[in-house]
């Protein structure tokens, strides 16, 4: 009787199983975990997967999914179970990975220097300058250390006979290796008994070893001014060269990752606007002006980096970039042209290319594989054609695979034609039987099995090539499918080398430099402050909606029509001031029906579209998404949580929607409160709180201008509530609300947070900061309006009726308006175009 755990686990059909050997038994290296699973209970296991579930979606871990109709950030999907691998069987497959490396590196660094293998035969020239991935612009341009593949990613996969393959070359702009640290950290916690006992490999190692070679070469850009000769060192004792990870944007499939290295690495997250080539140098576009850029590690691709060289119509790119990195002022990795090796087509030239170059055989073969350029190679693959894969010869093409197999008399001959007519376009492979590697299913319970490859990285050094001891090994949708791929619902799992000895855990801080203190912020890129300004404003937005409605359905719950005043249509013209009632706005304003109005309401918590409750959190999150890397976990998590509340209420009531808005008001004060309590007080928290004053100075002068124009006789507690500030009426006063007391209370009152003199105190002292280093950031608007404030203090000015109040409070209105474009023009307006990295209305 089979044991329970593998009740559904499928047997292997003439491919490899990594988990049982042919005779049926665990093999040695996955005995531990698998009798773990064994003597799980299912309710622990259960727990396991929820923990690392939750911890995924807090996080905000996602990957892209173009053209998803469940939309196009789509959480992490990992599986609990690891791929493990033994120590014997890693250092064969390390040392494979780090010869591989080095040859493709020098074949890069041949075809854009000397081309000699093209003269001596051993490359074709048509494979080469026929090539889209060839940029005949960057030809000539010298490397460091002649390394021009700085990141390498390799994806492999394993023959039923068990030996490893490798299928593609990833050297463009390799992503994974954020995933693979995200797995890491997520899947050890889930097991950290069984981590320790298997002594599983460290990661930490390879992000360093990443880190200080472009830090190395980084140092040795800074020397070069751009006019060809090195000069003394542009960096003073200790100090590090920057370097940025160029990203094309949130919309990108891997962002969450780029974000995540960037902070994990301790790198400046920016896109092509942020930066800018001057005289041949790069500069980052700061708060405090240009600051130069030594190291590009960049995740764009090659032809989209520079639309003055290479494409034109890039607007990911940096005009002049290739003109930099002909000059040699900035370090990029991994160099423009890189792409030209991901070309199935040269995996066929490979072995003759390692014995001329290296004096030795591969260590792991390339998948067999016929480019058809070669008309031998054309005809040894149509005659194969029934069980090969066809796939173009250059990624450029964005065609999907043809399995042989698939195609009947027709479509062959098709295929075939199509071959014969473009012959060089094309590549045909030898169709490989991966292996199935264990994953855990909830429903049924238990073990399944599932095709599964591993994508290995590495990174050059000075001295060589190192290879991450892991991976990400990516788990297709089921054992029998032939293509693993993301973006059509694959899976990962975390990779676990088991070492000999135990590994001792590294920190990414660098060593010897404890003793430098760095406070400055000044390299700050411009749209990164921009996007902490419009959090700060989203954020405090969020926050005034939601007690505005909050308070429209109290009253509607707890006062019969009869028994409202003056300021149920008050509440009510605000509500469609603020555009939260957009589907009765036909109708006219004094005689909104209770259902319509809790209708448009209900709609305007749940629903994405307009500029409701729902349309702002969604523009709050979209804006933190340009700011992963300078947002913590936790501030991750409220944000997520935020976002998955409303859509609750799409078909609740006024009951659930209450509720729901008690969480939001909860979930935005411990947002404010990672602000107040968890970030540095540098430049760009000063404009994150600009953002939030502003917000609430706008807020608060519009709910008093309308407050003041209800009839003299209505209840005030509504303001109070909507304003936050009940409880401290009060503590202070024991009778109902008055004109007096309350309008000194959210006006005059420097000591409540919520009080317009509040809002004009902290922006005054906040814009001050700012100039110290930037020059004058607009105070001087705001202090005249202090003084009239101060001015009108007293039960004299604060009453029902005056006018010399409304007219402060529409003064206020304008005041902030205009220092939001101030800031704006002064700060924001040379980050290139603002649609694409903020989000102002």
């Amino acid at each position: 009787m089979p044991h329970p755990l593998l009740a559904h686990y499928p047997r292997a059909n003439q491919r490899f199983d990594e988990l049982f050997d042919a005779n049926g038994a665990p093999r040695a290296h996955w005995r531990p975990m698998f009798e773990r699973l064994s003597n799980e209970p299912t309710d622990r296991m259960r727990q396991r997967i929820e923990t690392m579930r939750r911890q995924v979606r807090e996080n905000g871990v996602t990957y892209n999914v173009y053209a998803d109709p469940k939309g196009m950030e789509r959480p992490w999907d990992l599986n609990v179970v690891p791929h493990i691998l033994p120590a014997h069987e890693w250092q064969e497959i390390e040392a494979a990975v780090v010869q591989r490396a080095g040859l493709l590196n020098r074949i890069l660094g041949d075809v854009f220097g000397s081309q000699r293998l093209v003269r001596d035969g051993l490359l074709p020239a048509s494979l080469i300058v026929g090539n889209p991935g060839f940029l005949r612009p960057c030809h000539g341009i010298s490397q460091q250390d002649d390394v021009a593949l700085h990141c390498y990613a390799v994806d492999m996969a394993r023959a039923p006979d068990g030996r490893w393959w490798i299928v593609a070359d990833r050297t463009q702009a390799p992503s994974g290796a954020g995933y693979a640290l995200e797995n890491r950290i997520v899947v050890s916690r889930a097991f950290p008994e069984l981590f320790r006992e298997m002594r599983v490999q460290h990661l930490a190692s390879f992000f360093a070893t990443l880190r200080d070679s472009l830090a190395h070469w980084g140092r040795r850009c800074a020397a070069n001014r751009g006019d060809g000769a090195d000069t003394s060192p542009e960096l003073q004792a200790g100090e590090q060269p920057l370097i940025v990870l160029l990203t094309p944007g949130p919309f990108n499939e891997t962002y969450y990752e780029q974000s995540y290295l960037a902070r994990y690495l301790g790198f400046t997250l920016v896109e092509g606007g942020d930066l800018t080539v001057r005289n041949g140098l790069v500069w980052l576009k700061t708060l405090g002006g240009p600051r130069r850029v030594h190291v590009i590690l960049r995740r764009v691709d090659d032809e989209f980096c520079d639309p003055l060289e290479l494409r034109a119509d890039s607007a990911l790119g940096v005009a002049g970039l290739t003109e930099a990195a002909r000059r040699g002022t900035v370090l990029i990795a991994n160099g423009l042209g890189a792409n030209l090796l991901e070309s199935g087509a040269l995996l066929g030239y490979l072995p003759a290319l390692s014995r001329h170059l290296l004096g030795e055989e591969l260590k792991m073969p390339s998948v067999a594989t016929w480019w058809c350029g070669e008309p031998s190679a054309l005809a040894d693959a149509l005659a194969g054609l029934d069980h090969l894969v066809v796939k173009p010869a250059f990624a450029q093409s964005r065609q999907q695979p043809i399995f042989g197999e698939d195609l009947d008399a027709c479509a062959r001959q098709q295929l075939a034609d199509r071959m014969r007519a473009n012959p060089g376009h094309f590549v045909a492979q030898e169709q490989v039987r991966i292996s199935q590697s264990p994953v855990w299913h909830d429903h049924p319970t238990g073990l399944s099995a599932a095709a599964t490859g591993m994508r290995v990285f590495a990174c050059a050094t000075p001295h060589g090539y190192v290879v991450m001891p892991g991976g990400l090994t990516r788990v297709a949708t089921g054992p029998d499918a032939r293509v693993i791929t993301m973006q059509r619902g694959g899976s990962s799992k975390d990779t676990w080398v088991c070492g000999s000895e135990s590994a001792n855990p590294l920190s990414l801080l660098l060593q010897g430099s404890a003793g430098l203190a760095v406070r400055s912020d000044r390299q700050l890129p411009s749209r990164m402050v921009e996007n902490l300004f419009w959090f700060g404003r989203y954020s405090e937005r969020c926050d005034n909606l939601t007690r505005l409605i909050r308070t429209a359905f109290d009253m509607l719950s707890t006062l019969a029509p009869e028994q409202r005043g003056g300021e149920w249509p008050t509440l009510q013209r605000l509500c469609q001031g603020f555009r939260l009632t957009t589907q009765v706005d036909n109708v006219l304003p004094a005689v909104i029906d209770d259902a319509l109005f809790e209708a448009a309401l209900l709609s305007a918590i749940a629903q994405r579209d307009g500029n409701g409750l729902a349309a702002n959190l969604h523009h709050l999150h979209r804006v933190a998404g340009h700011l992963r890397e300078r947002l913590s976990h936790d501030n991750w998590r409220t944000i997520n949580q935020l976002l998955q509340l409303p859509p609750k209420v799409g078909h609740g009531n006024r009951a659930d929607a209450i509720g729901l808005l008690d969480d939001l008001a909860g979930a935005l004060m411990t947002l404010s409160g990672f602000a107040l309590d968890g970030m540095t007080r540098d430049s760009g928290w000063r404009f994150l709180q600009i953002g939030r004053r502003l917000e609430r100075l706008q807020f608060m002068a519009t709910l008093l201008a309308n407050g003041l124009a209800m009839a003299p006789s209505s209840r005030l507690e509504w303001l109070l509530d909507v304003a936050d500030s009940s409880i401290t009426y009060r503590s202070r006063y024991t009778a109902q609300a008055q004109w007096g007391p309350v309008l000194d209370l959210l006006i005059s009152d420097a000591t409540n947070p919520r009080a317009l003199a509040f809002q004009l105190g902290c922006l005054i002292d906040d814009l001050d900061q700012l100039a110290a280093g930037y020059g004058e950031c607009g105070a001087q608007t705001l202090r005249p309006l202090l003084r009239t404030l101060q001015g009108l203090s007293g039960q004299q000015h604060l009453h029902w009726g005056s006018q010399p109040l409304a007219d402060l409070l529409r003064q206020l209105d304008r005041a902030s308006v205009n220092l939001s474009e101030h800031l704006g023009l002064q700060f924001f307006s040379h980050t290139g175009d603002v649609s694409q990295g903020s989000f102002a209305p």
